[in-house]
C-alpha cells in the first residue's frame, strides 16, 4: 500500500510546536500549511512538532516526513488533504533537540497546546511552585540534569534559557489553549520557571519575548480505525497519522511577532488587537456547551456530542445553557444568535464522532472557567449573588449538578488530573459533595437545593462512588 512521502522541499524550520496532537495538526499546522502555498521556499514556514508525554504519533510522522493527511467531515461529504508544514517531529523527552531547535535564530515562533491542565497554575496564577513534577523539574535543573524535564512551563522557560544563551534573537510564544487571556496565563507561569531556573532569565524574556493571546477554534475528535479506512478508500493511501475535523476553523490573534510570522491573516485567521470578545463568546458557547454535554449527555447514556444533541431534551439544556451565558458577552446579539445557531449544527454533525469521554477530562479546570463567569454575573444581576436568581441560571447550575454526579461515578469515566481532590470534595451524600462543591467554587451555598433537583432531573444514579 502507498504511503505519504515528501516529493517536493521541504519548508525551512522556523516555528517550534509544544503539544504535537490532532487539534494541533487540524488548527495551527493546517493554517501554516495554507500560508504557505503560492509562496517561494524560502519564505515559508516549517514547523518541528515536540510531543507532550504520548508519543504515539511520533513514528508515524516521522515515517512519513511529518506528512498527514486531514480529512475534513462535513454532514455531507468528505475532503482529505494532506497537509506538509510539519517538518520534523520529536518526542518531548528529546530535549537536546527542543533546545537545539529554540537557539536557532531562524525559529521565530513557539506555538504550544498542552491543555489547561499543562499549564500548573497555582492559586496566585502563577505557577505552582509546590506541585510535585515542578519541584522534580527545578530540582533536575539545579543539579545540571537537562534532560529530565516534564512539565511544559519549564521546558518552555529551558528553551529559552538556551535562545538567550545562543543570541538567537526574539521569538514569540503563541498559547493555543481554551484559557481566557491565554497569552497572560502563559507568560506568567513561564516566568515563574525562569525565575527558578536563572535569576537573570525573566529579565531577558522581559526584553526579547512576546507572549500573543489567541482564541482558538475547530471541532477535532480522535481519529479512529474507520476514518482511517475511508481515507485509505479516498486517496489510495495508508496513514496511519489521520486527523479528523470539522470544516469550521477559527483563530484569533492579539499580540507582538517580533520575528514575523505566516500569513494566517491571509487564509481566515482574525489578527486583532484584542481577542476578548471572540475568546469569551468560543469558551462560553462552545465549550461550556461541550462540558453540559460532556457530563449530561454520557449520564443519559450517550457517546458522542452528535448524540447527545439528537436528545430533545440534552438539546434544551443547551439552549438554557445559552440563555444564561449571551447576556454577559460583549459582541452584538444577532451575531451571537447566529453563532449559537452554527454550534447547533456542527454539534449535529454526524460525521464528527467528537467522544463526550474525551471532552469531560479535567472538569474540575474547566468549569470555573467557561461556566462561573456567566453564572455569578447573573447572579449579581438578578439577585445580587443571593440565591435568590437561582431559577434563572438552571442552564449553568446543571452543568454543575452533572459534573458532580460525574465524579461520584455517573457517565463518562473520570479523568482529572486533580483527581485526589475532586474525589475528597465529593465524598459523603450528594447533598455534602454539592455544599463542598458550592462552598470550593465560593458559590452561595443556598443554591444547593436547586442543584440537587437538576442532578435529579439529569438522571444519574448514585450506585456508587469512584475511588
Amino acid at each position: 500500500m502507498t504511503r505519504l512521502r515528501r516529493e517536493v522541499p521541504a519548508p525551512p524550520v522556523r516555528m517550534v510546536h509544544l503539544g504535537l496532537g490532532n487539534f494541533f495538526r487540524a488548527h495551527q499546522a493546517w493554517y501554516t500549511h495554507h500560508a504557505n502555498q503560492g509562496r517561494p521556499l524560502d519564505e515559508q514556514w516549517g514547523i518541528v512538532a515536540f510531543s507532550g508525554r504520548s508519543t504515539d504519533v511520533v513514528e508515524a510522522m516521522r515515517a512519513q516526513d511529518g506528512l498527514y493527511t486531514l480529512l475534513v467531515d462535513g454532514a455531507d461529504s468528505a475532503t482529505p488533504e494532506v497537509v506538509a508544514s510539519v517538518v520534523d517531529v520529536r518526542a518531548g523527552a528529546d530535549l537536546d533537540a527542543w533546545h537545539r531547535y529554540l537557539a536557532d535564530p531562524e525559529v521565530r515562533i513557539l506555538t504550544t497546546t498542552v491543555t489547561e491542565a499543562g499549564y500548573l497554575r497555582g492559586a496566585d496564577g502563577g505557577l505552582d511552585l509546590r506541585h510535585e513534577e515542578v519541584r522534580a523539574d527545578v530540582q533536575s535543573w539545579a543539579s545540571g540534569d537537562r534532560n529530565s524535564l516534564t512539565t511544559a512551563p519549564v521546558r518552555i522557560a529551558s528553551g529559552l534559557a538556551a535562545r538567550r544563551d545562543a543570541g538567537a534573537g526574539p521569538l514569540a510564544v503563541v498559547p493555543c489553549d481554551n484559557l481566557p487571556g491565554n497569552g497572560a496565563v502563559a507568560r506568567a507561569v513561564v516566568m515563574g520557571a525562569a525565575e527558578q531556573l536563572d535569576a537573570a532569565l525573566p529579565a531577558w524574556i522581559d526584553a526579547h519575548v512576546s507572549f500573543v493571546t489567541t482564541a482558538v477554534d475547530r471541532i477535532t475528535p480522535r481519529p479512529t480505525p474507520a476514518d482511517q479506512q475511508r481515507v485509505t478508500e479516498l486517496t489510495g493511501v495508508e496513514d496511519p497519522a489521520v486527523v479528523v475535523t470539522e470544516p469550521f476553523a477559527e483563530w484569533d490573534l492579539a499580540g507582538d511577532f517580533p520575528g514575523g510570522r505566516p500569513a494566517w491573516d491571509e487564509v481566515g485567521a482574525v489578527v486583532t488587537d484584542d481577542v476578548r470578545p471572540y475568546e469569551t463568546r468560543k469558551l462560553w458557547l462552545l465549550n461550556g456547551a461541550h462540558s453540559l454535554l460532556a457530563y449530561a449527555g454520557s449520564i443519559r447514556g450517550h457517546e458522542t456530542v452528535a448524540d447527545a444533541m439528537g436528545d430533545p431534551e440534552v438539546a434544551g439544556w443547551v439552549q438554557q445553557w445559552w440563555d444564561v451565558a449571551l447576556p454577559h458577552l460583549e459582541l452584538p446579539h444577532e451575531e451571537l444568535r447566529a453563532y449559537t445557531q452554527a454550534l447547533t449544527l456542527r454539534f449535529r454533525n454526524p460525521r464528527i464522532r467528537h467522544l463526550l469521554a474525551q471532552i469531560a477530562a479535567d472538569g474540575s479546570q474547566k468549569i470555573p472557567v467557561r461556566i462561573l463567569p456567566a453564572l455569578r454575573a447573573t447572579l449579581t444581576r438578578d439577585g445580587d449573588g443571593d440565591g435568590d436568581g437561582a431559577a434563572d441560571v438552571d442552564g449553568a447550575l446543571r452543568v454543575i449538578a452533572s459534573w458532580v454526579l460525574h465524579t461520584r461515578g455517573a457517565g463518562a469515566p473520570l479523568v482529572d488530573s486533580a483527581r485526589p481532590d475532586v474525589l475528597d470534595a465529593v465524598r459523603g451524600t450528594l447533598e455534602e459533595a454539592v455544599l463542598r462543591v458550592l462552598e470550593g467554587w465560593d458559590l452561595d451555598v443556598r443554591l444547593a437545593g436547586r442543584v440537587l433537583e437538576l442532578a435529579a432531573e439529569v438522571g444519574g444514579q448514585e450506585d456508587g462512588h469512584r475511588s
